[in-house]
């Protein structure tokens, strides 16, 4: 029996024979051979049950039941051709043009980018590295990794996971500047702020899970976290850095935790796009490898 993609071929030869009137025509615009388009034909006629074309040596002509099979078969090979785009469009590939800021692209995307590359190699990743947000249709962004608690208006935002964060300082600082006890002492202190965050404070939660925002300042605002943990490394004040940036710092001793029972307030990580409607494959396999990296920590 023959198998449904030979019939799908030999309904795409059938119509290439009819639209050039010819079968060596039809062989040459298929780069196949004139006996193999002529085998498809056979195929043809024996799906059909009857004759499809009249041959001579001057020219081809279709039969009543020809021209009934043409219509079908240019069916046939349309559909066919939607289903072959469609995957084509599930694979991803092509070029994913990606916004987010240097802590993001460093300790969020940097890590699931190996074996992302590696397992679709069609696919290709171009980072816009920024720490300032940018517009997705201005800049032709097709996803932006954002850390905020207020995704903007007008996009669809997915949560991919969320930034933990924590206070730290070095040992030299804490000698000479004293360790704070309570979250009110962090008014004593040179607290090294993020810029973007809002206004001069740090919110926390007590073991109680009673939310605390206490008014902090320091001669050092920086729209970079690397910046302000190799400020805080240099015996410059008390930062709040993300875990996984501060992570190696603290194990090495040149940080170490403050107040720690109070934790700094977690903030949302997502992936900003702009509609919901068609999600490209690579945009899609993107987002689910780092929710995947972020929810195993």
């Amino acid at each position: 029996m023959e198998c449904c993609m030979d019939r799908v071929i030999a309904a795409q030869v059938y119509n290439r024979i009819c639209e050039l009137g010819s079968l060596s025509a039809a062989a040459r615009a298929l780069g196949i051979s004139r006996p193999m388009v002529s085998r498809y034909l056979e195929q043809m006629e024996k799906w059909a049950g009857t004759r499809l074309v009249n041959r001579s040596t001057r020219k081809l002509t279709l039969t009543a039941a020809g021209e009934k099979v043409l219509q079908k078969t240019r069916t046939l090979s349309q559909l066919s051709q939607e289903i072959e785009d469609q995957s084509a469009k599930d694979l991803p590939s092509g070029t994913l043009r990606v916004a987010c800021a240097h802590f993001t692209a460093m300790h969020i995307i940097a890590p699931v980018l190996p074996d992302l590359l590696s397992r679709f190699p069609q696919l290709r990743v171009e980072l816009d590295v920024n720490n300032h947000p940018v517009s997705l249709v201005g800049e032709r962004i097709d996803v932006a990794i954002r850390i905020t608690d207020n995704p903007e208006p007008g996009m669809i935002a997915r949560r991919l996971g969320e930034c933990r964060s924590v206070l730290c300082a070095s040992p030299q600082y804490l000698a000479t500047h004293g360790t704070p006890v309570h979250a009110d002492d962090l008014a004593q202190h040179n607290c090294l702020h993020y810029s973007f965050f809002a206004g001069q404070s740090w919110s926390f939660l007590t073991p109680e899970g009673e939310a605390v925002s206490i008014a902090v300042g320091g001669n050092l605002s920086a729209s970079i976290s690397s910046l302000l943990m190799d400020a805080a490394i240099h015996h410059g004040g008390i930062a709040m850095l993300p875990e996984r940036e501060a992570k190696e710092a603290l194990s090495q001793g040149k940080l170490v935790q403050v107040l720690e029972a109070l934790t700094p307030r977690p903030i949302g990580i997502f992936g900003i796009y702009q509609s919901r409607d068609y999600q490209p494959a690579a945009q899609r396999v993107f987002l689910d490898a780092l929710a995947k990296s972020l929810m195993e920590g």
